[in-house]
């Protein structure tokens, strides 16, 4: 029967399987776990189980980078399917295409899996997904099982570069959609452009990836030259500069050339704006990147044609590059790599612990919704982090004396939702590293009275995040900002650091006074960076503390340059042309009165709430909070203390407290050392009030 190649899911890669939808399997007598033999260029065996019914695989199968490659076809491809028997596998040498120590491999991972001659497999060892090359095999086809001998080879540099590190469509997750344009862009012209001939067109010759650092670039790059077998040269961009006049352009030439010699053939340059910047910007000095640049421009659509080959290229500062570059005909198409949504994140979790020994309650969908921010690069370092967290706790066990670790050790690595939740405190979102701040432990319940206030925060803040769908249903935006104000100590920031804490979000905290600068622009562009890291990073919280240092009401007779054009950029940010999607503004003040009118009005600040002095029962709520886990005497009556503090501060309360503490640990500490009698007494709580008072 003839069926038509798909993606198969990250879950299934490496596992030698085949999904097909129940009628194909019914038509070929197939019951799960049977042998299938799927001919392409040539032909390969796969395990067969049913497709999910969600991806609509009528007249298709599911199959990964690794049996695409062994049956030498690709995506949307036409393969031949017929149900086979094959028989048990006597002996197999594998040899790894990547570096491996080689010992202690569980080679009882490949158990029922079908191996043939000159085909690759994929192997999880310890975590790490390990390519090899399927040397030798007796018969040339079979099942492995427990009388299976496999034997693992050490690695030779005889395998050709492009082999090491085999990257497939599946390896990269949370990017389905620019995939399929690049694949459009790169992969029709590579593998059929007879298409293009036909229809009188020439091919599209080159693609521009352009994103934050970690979402993928270059991974894409190595991917799409795996996945249609092209020859690949990958240039880091500064390696081209040399010191003598011509090596430069002369470099770039030996690499179009090579590339024509081998095509069909991919040119991947990664930071691109190392050496095409524009020109008009460059001194008279710098005439070495300005050849450079014009030799750039020539070998990708000057005089001479370059046949097949396709160039891509990667960088994380467009606007950099020369305009001549970013035209038809050079870099066909633009496509941006951003920083993943949940499923994306969730996509990318599971490609990298599809080989680690993770515990079962570990949930991957909730840590994906906990991780706003984090691009691919960081989900690695996360998985790598979590895993050394698990890696620490077998540390005692291990002999260093001996060589090697034994595998019985080993195995007992398990990584759990303690190692993993350890890991995100280590872990930060590369998107906000230079504004993001660690989440504090604070909670709701650390915040004493102001119940009204908790509450309509905990809507407007919170749902948004956790139900967007309700405001799109309801066909309404979210809030775009929240204004807190009120007297010095009633918990304007306390609050901030609650909704930090609680909600899944990122949160940026800005200091009002530290955004001036002495530069002309500085100001302003930090405002700017701030609000683009944080739609970057949606969902997002930004905090201005004090914003009244940042958005006093502006004169119309006197001219303050600096805070003017800093509260000009501040309202653009907040209600301009550029919709602020995702995106929540937090500030605290206690002059409201001072503040921009502007800023004020619905639309920027939406909702201007105000923290009140506590009354009695807030007041005996915040003692509470501040005095439990203290050694409180018997007699201490919290509700006295609250009615003789009338008019007193959430802070001012906190500061009776801990300043009762202080002055009971210096009674204690001129006696004995027995702890069971350091105990705050209600003359410790009288005396630091009477010196509140002063």
């Amino acid at each position: 029967m003839k069926v038509t190649i798909k993606e198969a899911r990250p879950r299934d890669v490496g596992r030698a399987i085949a999904r097909i939808n129940q009628e194909i399997m019914a038509e070929l007598g197939l019951n799960t776990g049977d042998i299938v033999n799927i001919k392409g260029g040539r032909s390969a065996y796969a395990r067969t189980l049913p497709a999910y019914p969600e991806d609509g695989m009528d007249g298709s199968i599911q199959i990964d980078g690794i049996i695409r490659t062994n049956i030498k076809s690709g995506i949307n491809e036409t393969v031949t399917l017929e149900r086979t028997e094959i028989p048990p596998l006597d002996m197999a040498v594998l040899k790894p295409l990547e570096s491996t120590s080689g010992k202690d491999i569980d080679c009882s991972l490949l158990s029922g899996y079908p191996l043939q001659k000159d085909d690759m497999v994929r192997l999880a060892v310890f975590g790490r997904q390990i390519t090899f090359h399927i040397e030798d095999a007796h018969p040339d086809a079979g099942v492995v099982n427990e009388n299976t001998i496999i034997r693992i080879r050490g690695q030779t540099s005889k395998e050709p570069e492009k082999k090491r590190g085999f990257t497939s469509y599946e390896d990269i997750g949370g990017l389905r959609p620019q995939l399929q344009k690049i694949r459009e862009m790169a992969e029709l012209p590579l593998r059929y452009p007879e298409l293009f001939e036909k229809v009188g067109i020439d091919p599209p010759k080159g693609v521009l990836l352009y994103g934050p650092p970690g979402t993928g670039k270059t991974l894409i790059a190595k991917a799409v030259a795996n996945e249609v077998n092209a020859h690949f040269i990958y240039i880091s961009g500064p390696e081209i500069m040399g010191k003598y006049y011509g090596e430069s352009e002369g470099k770039l030439r030996e690499i179009f050339s090579e590339a024509k010699k081998n095509a069909p053939a991919v040119i991947f340059i990664d930071e691109i704006d190392s050496i095409a910047p524009k020109r008009e910007e460059l001194g008279g000095e710098k005439q070495v990147e300005k050849r450079v640049v014009a030799q750039l421009l020539a070998l990708m659509d000057g005089a001479q044609k370059r046949g097949q080959v396709m160039v891509i290229a990667a960088t994380n500062m467009p606007n950099l590059l020369d305009p001549a570059l970013r035209r038809p005909g050079r870099f066909d198409r633009e496509i941006e790599i951003a920083i993943p949504d949940r499923d994306g994140r969730q996509e990318i979790f599971e490609i990298h612990m599809r080989g680690m020994p993770i515990e079962d309650d570990v949930a991957i969908e909730e840590i994906a919704s906990a991780t706003h921010g984090y691009v691919g690069a960081d989900i690695a370092a996360l998985c790598r982090e979590a895993a050394m967290c698990a890696l620490r706790k077998i540390l005692p066990e291990i002999d260093f004396s001996q060589d090697y670790i034994p595998y019985s050790i080993l195995s007992g690595l398990v990584i759990t939702n303690d190692d993993i939740n350890s890991a995100m405190l280590e872990v930060r979102p590369s998107a906000l590293r230079e504004v993001f701040i660690e989440r504090p432990d604070v909670k709701w319940s650390d915040v004493g009275g102001l119940s009204e206030i908790k509450e309509k925060i905990k809507n407007l803040v919170e749902l948004p995040v956790k139900r967007p769908g309700l405001y799109r249903y309801a066909g309404v935006n979210p809030p775009k900002g929240i204004m807190m104000h009120g007297p010095p100590g009633t918990g304007k920031t306390l609050i901030a650091r609650a909704v930090a804490g609680k909600t899944g979000s990122n949160f940026i905290s800005v200091k009002g006074p530290e955004i001036f600068s002495k530069y002309l622009g500085e100001s302003e562009k930090t405002i700017r960076e701030i609000f683009r890291k944080a739609r970057m990073a949606a969902p997002c919280i930004i905090f201005f503390d004090e914003i009244d240092a940042i958005a006093p009401a502006r004169s119309a007779g006197e001219a303050n340059g600096n805070a003017d054009r800093v509260i000009s950029q501040l309202l653009i940010e907040m209600d301009g042309i550029e919709e602020l999607k995702g995106v929540i503004v937090l500030a605290a003040t206690n002059r409201p009165d001072i503040i921009d009118s502007a800023l004020m009005r619905p639309g920027r600040f939406d909702f201007v709430l105000e923290l009140p002095l506590p009354d009695e029962d807030a007041r005996t709520e915040i003692l509470t909070i501040h005095l439990k886990n203290k050694p409180l005497a018997g007699n201490i009556s919290i509700n006295s203390l609250a009615g003789r503090t009338e008019g007193f501060s959430g802070a001012e309360l906190e500061f009776i407290c801990k300043n009762a503490a202080h002055l009971a640990i210096k009674e204690f500490a001129g006696g004995d050392d027995e702890l069971d009698n350091l105990i705050i007494r209600e003359s410790h709580l009288d005396s630091a009030l009477s010196e509140i008072r002063k």
